[in-house]
């Protein structure tokens, strides 16, 4: 017994200091989105779970952050202005580069990407399951060859697909 109680406060605790990494948390229709900045730059946008509870902004640049995604998720033509903290392999952030230059209704393919880079499809999905700062960096923009939906952060199924889907819809792809 005294060990469960152990294990249980550890799981507290280890919530507790990862709800720290967060300084705001809005609702989206999909999800919460939890926003993590440092100093000047935005580093990480997660999907939480709808139940998560909100959190104000602690900081101007989550202030920011919190209203740019808003007004994306009311005009999905909204152009985000935001300083991108992006730490990845050179090859992540080439493909990030690329995929931010994907406007809003439009799609394109793992497979052009790739090309456009000169590496392979399956290299330009894995870049993308690793961006941190999704919607900002539109990843749910870049689909399979073959026109369906391809992964999305690295799950080919489920609940990531559907906000895949619902983002599309929302630019009306």
């Amino acid at each position: 017994m005294l060990e469960q109680k152990s294990v249980s406060k550890l799981k507290h605790r280890q919530k507790v200091v990862a709800d720290n990494r967060f300084q705001a948390k809005i609702h989206a229709p999909f999800a919460v989105l939890g926003i993590c900045t440092d100093e000047d730059w935005l580093t990480e946008i997660d999907y939480l779970p709808l139940n998560t509870p909100l959190m104000t902004p602690s900081t101007p640049l989550a202030k920011e952050v919190s209203a740019q995604l808003k007004a994306y998720l009311k005009d999905p033509r909204y152009a985000f202005d935001l300083s991108l903290h992006i730490s990845g392999t050179v090859h992540q952030r080439r493909v990030w580069e690329q995929i931010q230059g994907v406007p809003s209704g439009q799609t394109c393919s793992y497979a052009e990407i790739a090309e456009k880079i000169h590496s392979a499809p399956r290299a330009v999905g894995r870049a993308c399951g690793a961006n941190k700062i999704p919607i900002v960096i539109p990843c749910h923009r870049i689909i399979a060859k073959n026109g369906s939906l391809g992964g999305f952060m690295n799950a080919r199924e489920g609940e990531p697909l559907d906000i895949k889907r619902w983002l599309l819809q929302h630019e009306s792809i």
